[in-house]
């Protein structure tokens, strides 16, 4: 897909920021059913994509589109006004290109066009019309770009205001698209309006919900997939979730699942809430009140036809995509499950050769002693990527790099982490230096109790490993543990026959003494004979 280009001049009164040597500033505008949003980016091979801004706004373009044919006459003019406020976003941020699509609503209305032709006459902005095809490869493109699709069975959902797209992919390889009229706007609108008891309502709403859906998608060829959702639905659903259990809701939610099960009581207990009642809901954006019962249905009977267990969301889509087509960057096909932290790694301008060293000495640490720690098989996920993470907070300054570590972490906004994993690894890379894990630190004392002893057994491999390149030259090549009765002797082989390996055996026994503790006796490291 070619995307239109669009010369932004500053407004006279304030000039454009401007972006970084070599880099190019691009900007993605969504004019969907429900939402417009605009995400401002730079973007970067080895890095990815660094968001500069991004603005949203609510028109609701999809309003009486289902009963009517055509555009309300208000909602045009509240995105035209929204329109207006990206366009000085962008001109002020320096965006030199802009990719512009419409989708469900603008699609499917009569005066569609004629919403289109105003917005690039009296705005100059490129907006164009996608179909439902482009639009389910586009949310397809963001979320393959940060989850790991190989050797699984996908199943991709984007509920919009108008429609619901869904894509179904194998191996990391798409198979199946398509587009439905089940957008939250569409089916609040003619489903959930009336006046009448909601559990009915949303009742009567799921048995439709459920008609389409099954002569829509070959369901028989999709069971128990790996199950994600991309929009706001989904993102509302991950914080209401975590805020339902108590726990304070992230700033990302990027990457947190919730259960089919859960799902369900959620929607049970939201029908039993006023309009004004589910405006206050811990975690439910308050202009997404009257819609959410539309979305979770949808979502539920989604989960149940597939036999989902759970749902993992997704937090970036379709405004992504566009970026990452923009910029030229290739449909990765999942070979690469890190690439989002390495990313990351890249814009905290990491030494990724001292990150990738640790890592790999911190696997094979794992790979030795992980079964006598007691560690399960998800751990060893979680010590890769805090090695690969752990150096972060350099970003900020090397003396306290370990606690900046904790905090880039825990607010990142693109690591494929639930809340649980990330607060795991946010805190394993907190302990590579200095103190270990102690009950006193208030991040580790709210931990449940079976997490602070993850945090600790892997906490222990880190330090060991990251002692291993205390000089950042990546000279030890291989480690051999040998436990006895009494003592743990690792044994130490360099790259090189003649390297000096004295600063890396001294920087591993100093950071010994987390593992000498879990394990009950002494470490000894020494260069393999």
């Amino acid at each position: 897909m070619n995307e239109d280009t669009l010369a932004l001049l500053p407004d006279s009164d304030a000039a454009p920021a401007p972006a970084p040597a070599g880099r190019e500033r691009l900007a993605a505008l969504d004019v969907g059913s429900n939402s417009i949003r605009l995400l401002v980016a730079e973007y970067d091979p080895a890095a990815g994509l660094t968001v500069v801004d991004e603005v949203k706004d609510q028109p609701r373009l999809a309003h009486g589109v289902a009963a009517t044919g055509y555009l309300d006459t208000a909602a045009i003019e509240r995105a035209m006004a929204g329109l207006a406020r990206m366009r000085v976003v962008c001109q002020r941020r320096g965006v030199r290109r802009i990719a512009a699509v419409a989708t469900s609503a603008v699609r499917e209305a009569a005066n569609g066009e004629a919403f289109v032709q105003r917005v690039r006459d009296e705005l100059g902005i490129p907006l164009r019309v996608i179909d439902a095809e482009t639009e389910a490869a586009l949310s397809w493109r963001s979320v393959a770009h940060h989850f790991r699709m190989d050797g699984a069975r996908t199943i991709v959902a984007d509920i919009g205001g108008g429609s619901l797209e869904l894509i179904g992919a194998v191996d990391g390889l798409v198979e199946s698209t398509i587009s439905l009229p089940l957008g939250a706007v569409r089916l609040t609108e003619t489903h959930l309006s009336r006046g009448k008891d909601p559990r009915r309502e949303v009742e009567t709403l799921r048995r439709h919900v459920r008609k389409v859906l099954r002569k829509g998608f070959p369901w028989r060829e999709w069971t128990n997939p790996v199950f994600v959702g991309s929009g706001g639905t989904f993102t509302n659903l991950g914080r209401m979730a975590i805020g339902r259990r108590g726990l304070p809701v992230p700033d990302s939610i990027h990457g947190s699942s919730v259960p089919t099960g859960e799902v369900e009581q959620l929607l049970e207990w939201l029908c039993t809430r006023t309009a004004e009642q589910r405006r206050n809901v811990v975690g439910l954006n308050p202009e997404r009140a009257d819609i959410i019962l539309a979305g979770l249905a949808v979502t539920a009977e989604l989960l149940d036809l597939a036999d989902a267990r759970s749902v993992t969301v997704s937090a970036f889509g379709l405004r992504e995509g566009l970026l990452l087509e923009m910029a030229g960057a290739t449909t990765p096909a999942g070979n690469d499950p890190l690439r989002a932290l390495r990313e990351f790694v890249e814009r905290c301008q990491g030494d990724r050769r001292h990150v990738e060293q640790v890592r790999y000495l911190a696997l094979q640490l794992y790979d030795q002693l992980g079964e006598v720690l007691g560690c399960t098989p998800e751990e060893r996920q979680l010590l890769e990527a805090a090695a690969l993470l752990h150096d972060v907070g350099q970003l900020v300054s090397y003396r306290r790099h370990h606690r900046h570590s904790y905090q880039l972490i825990m607010h990142a906004d693109r690591l494929p982490l639930s809340p649980r994993d990330r607060g795991i690894v946010a805190l394993v890379s907190r302990y590579h230096r200095k103190s270990g894990p102690k009950k006193k630190h208030e991040e580790f004392g709210e931990m449940e109790s079976p997490d602070q002893a993850i945090v600790r057994r892997l906490s222990s491999l880190l330090r060991l490993a990251d002692g291993l390149d205390r000089g950042h030259t990546a000279v030890v090549e291989t480690v051999q543990s040998e436990l006895t009765d009494d003592r743990l002797t690792v044994r130490v082989g360099p790259r090189l026959s003649n390297a000096d390996l004295s600063l890396e055996l001294w920087g591993a026994s100093r950071k010994s003494d987390v593992l000498s503790k879990l394990l009950g006796r002494d470490v000894a490291v020494v260069t393999a004979s």
